[in-house]
C-alpha cells in the first residue's frame, strides 16, 4: 500500500503540472488570438486603404493625395510584414504549449493507470490471501470433525 501512496504523491505533482500547462496553454491561446485580431484588423484597413486609392483613382484627385495613400498602404504593408511574423511566433508557441499539455496529460494519465493497476493487484493478492485463509480453516474443521482411525474417536 505504501507503494501507492508514493505514487499517488507524484501524481498530485504531475496534476499540478498538468493545471500550470493549461494554464500556459490558455494564456498562449489568448495572445496567439489577439496578435491575430491585430493582424486582421491591419489587413481590413489596408483593404479599405486600397479601396479608397482605386476609387481615387477613377477620380479626379491630387498627385500628393494619391502619394499619401500609397504611402499609407506601403506603412500598413511594413506593419502587417511585422505582425505577421508575430502571429507566427504566437502561433509556434502556443503549439508548444500544447505539446507541453499534450505531454502532461499523458504524464498524469499513465500514473493514474499505474496507480489503479497496483491497486488491482493488492486487492487480488488480498482475495488470494484471504481465500487461503478460508482454505486453511476449513480444513482445520474437515480434519477435526474425521475420527481419528486407530481410535475411533473424533479429534
Amino acid at each position: 500500500m505504501a507503494q501507492t501512496e508514493v505514487l499517488s504523491k507524484i501524481l498530485h505533482i504531475r496534476e499540478q503540472e498538468e493545471k500550470n500547462a493549461q494554464v500556459a496553454h490558455h494564456q498562449s491561446v489568448a495572445f496567439f488570438e489577439k496578435m491575430a485580431t491585430q493582424l486582421y484588423q491591419l489587413l481590413k484597413k489596408k483593404e479599405d486603404a486600397e479601396e479608397v486609392y482605386s476609387q481615387s483613382i477613377k477620380n479626379p484627385t491630387s498627385i500628393d493625395q494619391i502619394k499619401e495613400q500609397l504611402n499609407y498602404i506601403d506603412q500598413l504593408n511594413k506593419r502587417i510584414i511585422d505582425l505577421q511574423e508575430n502571429v507566427n511566433q504566437a502561433r509556434s508557441k502556443m503549439e508548444y504549449k500544447q505539446q507541453k499539455l499534450t505531454n502532461a496529460h499523458v504524464e498524469v494519465k499513465k500514473f493514474e493507470k499505474l496507480i489503479e493497476n497496483r491497486k488491482g493487484k493488492q486487492r487480488e493478492l488480498e482475495m488470494k490471501n484471504e481465500q487461503n485463509s478460508m482454505d486453511e480453516i476449513s480444513n482445520q474443521q474437515y480434519f477435526r470433525r474425521i475420527p481419528d482411525s486407530s481410535t475411533g474417536v473424533n479429534k
